[in-house]
């Protein structure tokens, strides 16, 4: 497994104009329906829809990784006919969107506990995951039945189980090679749709030191503009991992002389 280098409470980042890494919850499909007297079948058959323009939309500004939380372990307490639709509404994201991303060379992947899909659905994912695997535009990682608490449990016991020694004095460094998303840089952006403001059990280690993003925009609505919004946001911020403003601008002083400018 390629690891990146960088652990924002072990290391500095690199950060770049454009966040690398943007992680989204795509929140407001039901109630974008419920606003338009239509069934909440609409609004997720709407928001699949925009799945499609946003990830172009990353891929465009180069953003290398889009991360989207698509279902919660906690969604499973919805009603069961919701539920249905989701999945069906996945299967078909499968079997008509896989082969365009990879004309396009985005890779496709997906996190999550899979036990609990049936195993066509798990046959699709492993399929499309290979097809693409070798990809590097973009790669858009799909969260399905995640949850942040059981990325890190599933990495505790994925680690006593390899490496069982290292249990007393477990470091960072060992536990973050078992994480859904150790291959990919931590998230530079995350956004909420929506209106609420939490994370809802999502990426709960990878976001330590992300910048948040909350709009109030319903994610059926959600389209490049809004996108530019977000990233516009994260450009004003400062990010300082940890060390004061002096020391940023004595770090870009120091980069600046040392290029000559």
């Amino acid at each position: 497994m390629t690891l990146h280098p960088k652990s924002s409470t072990l290391d500095i980042p690199i950060t770049a104009v454009i966040p690398s890494h943007i992680a989204i919850i795509m929140d407001g499909n039901g109630r974008w329906a419920q606003n338009r007297y239509l069934p909440r079948v609409e609004g997720h058959r709407r928001g699949a829809e925009v799945v499609r323009k946003i990830l172009i939309a990353c891929k465009e500004r180069g953003v290398k990784h889009l991360t989207l939380f698509a279902f919660s372990s906690e969604n499973w307490r919805r009603p069961p006919s919701e539920v249905m639709l989701l999945m069906k509404l996945f299967k078909v994201m499968l079997e008509r969107e896989v082969s365009r991303m990879h004309a396009a060379g985005i890779r496709f992947r997906v996190i999550g506990d899979l036990s609990r899909f049936d195993d066509s659905m798990v046959k699709m994912i492993h399929e499309s995951e290979k097809l693409t695997q070798n990809n590097t535009e973009i790669t858009l990682t799909i969260a399905a039945n995640y949850g942040g608490r059981w990325d890190i449990l599933q990495a505790m016991r994925k680690l006593a189980l390899d490496r069982p020694e290292c249990l007393t004095e477990v470091q960072e460094e060992d536990l973050r090679p078992y994480l859904c998303m150790a291959d990919a840089p931590e998230p530079d952006l995350f956004i909420r749709t929506g209106g609420e403001q939490r994370v809802s059990n999502f990426l709960l280690w990878q976001l330590a030191y992300t910048e948040y993003y909350f709009t109030d925009t319903l994610w059926p609505a959600f389209d490049g503009d809004e996108l530019d919004k977000a990233i516009a946001s994260y450009q004003s911020r400062e990010r300082r991992f940890g060390r004061t403003s002096d020391q940023l601008l004595a770090f870009a002083k120091d980069a600046r002389e040392a290029v000559g400018l």
